[in-house]
């Protein structure tokens, strides 16, 4: 049991639900950004190197944008999936309950505080 109240449960849900739709609206935005940089403009064929190097940069800025936008988006997928499994709430590394302060500032949290500080805790072991 996540230790969730019913509501507490359909407003983290719908939460979710608003998110996934914000992000599959901005990750169609991100690509149409992109692929417009990419077609140029019929008097733009001859740029210069410096405008030339601008333009990649851009576009390498934009995809980067949009590849953070679908792990966003994949994060909330797997958050939702986990409705009709009845295991949201529940942290994937220990099994107990995530707080719901957590889960409000965090929908698609998947560790509670204390995975989560271990986890982060660990991470940066390895890069020092």
């Amino acid at each position: 049991m996540n230790g969730l109240e019913s509501q507490q449960l359909l407003n983290l849900q719908e939460n979710l639900r608003q998110n996934y739709a914000s992000l599959l609206a901005q990750l169609a935005d991100e690509t149409l950004h992109t692929a417009a940089l990419r077609r140029p403009l019929p008097h733009e064929t001859q740029a210069s190197p410096a405008d030339n190097a601008s333009q990649r940069n851009l576009e390498a800025q934009n995809m980067e944008a949009a590849a953070h936008t679908l792990q966003q988006l994949q994060s909330v997928r797997h958050a939702l999936a986990k409705f009709a499994e009845a295991s949201y709430g529940l942290c994937e590394n220990c099994g107990d309950p995530i707080g719901y302060s957590r889960l409000q500032a965090r929908p698609d949290a998947r560790l509670c505080i204390a995975c989560q500080t271990r986890a982060e805790q660990q991470g940066r072991g390895r890069l020092a």
